[in-house]
C-alpha cells in the first residue's frame, strides 16, 4: 500500500493486499528501517487495492462479495525477480504481474468507486515496496543488499483485508482464490 504508514491515515481505512511471506527474510530488516508501513504492521505484500472501503462499510455481505469475486481466480505462482524504482520508491517486481493485475481489475471492476491509489496513477504496477521516501544513496544500498537473495517464490493462494485502527494495521479477514 502506498504511503501507508502509521502517519496520515486515519482509523477506519482499510485495503486488499496479497501477503508474500516468502520475501519477509529478504525485506524485513530493509523495510523496517526504510518503509513506513512495515512499522505499522503491514507484512511484505503487493497491494491489490487502496484505498478499499471505510470499515463501517464493511459488513458480511462486503465480505461474501469479495470472497465472490477473489474466488473466481485461481491460485498462481509469482516470482519476484528483479527491483524496480518509482520515485522516492525501490520494491521487488514479479516476472510477471498478470495475475496480481487481474485481481485489481476485478475488484475495481466490483466498487468501482474505489480506484487503485485513489487514481493517482495512470498504470497500476504490482509490486512489494521495500523502501520509500529515501535517499537515492540508501535505495542504492537497499537494492545493493537485496539482488543476491533473489528470486523470491511464492504461491499466491489469498487476498487479506487490512484496517488501519489509527495506530497499525490489522488483518480483518482472507478470502482464498480459486485451486
Amino acid at each position: 500500500m502506498a504511503d501507508d504508514g502509521a502517519q496520515g491515515i486515519q482509523a477506519g481505512r482499510s485495503g486488499l493486499i496479497v501477503r508474500v511471506p516468502e520475501a519477509e527474510r529478504l525485506v524485513r530488516a530493509w523495510r523496517e528501517r526504510l518503509d513506513p508501513s512495515a512499522r505499522a504492521g503491514v507484512p511484505a505484500h503487493v497491494t491489490v487495492l487502496f484505498p478499499f472501503l471505510d470499515v463501517s462499510r464493511i459488513d458480511d455481505g462486503v465480505r461474501a462479495a469479495i470472497r465472490e469475486v477473489v474466488g473466481r481466480h485461481r491460485s498462481f505462482e509469482a516470482r519476484f525477480d528483479h527491483c524496480g524504482r518509482f520515485p522516492g520508491v525501490l520494491y521487488l517486481a514479479p516476472a510477471s504481474d498478470t495475475g496480481f493485475k487481474r485481481l485489481t481489475d476485478a475488484v475495481v471492476e466490483r466498487w468501482p468507486e474505489n480506484p487503485p491509489f485513489g487514481g493517482q496513477f495512470d498504470e497500476v504496477v504490482p509490486h512489494l515496496t521495500v523502501a520509500q521516501g529515501q535517499d537515492e544513496a540508501v535505495v542504492e544500498q537497499a537494492e545493493a543488499g537485496l539482488l543476491p537473495g533473489l528470486p523470491v517464490v511464492t504461491r499466491v493462494s489469498a487476498v487479506d483485508l487490512l484496517v488501519h485502527d489509527g495506530t497499525r494495521w490489522r488483518q480483518r479477514g482472507s478470502f482464498p482464490l480459486g485451486p
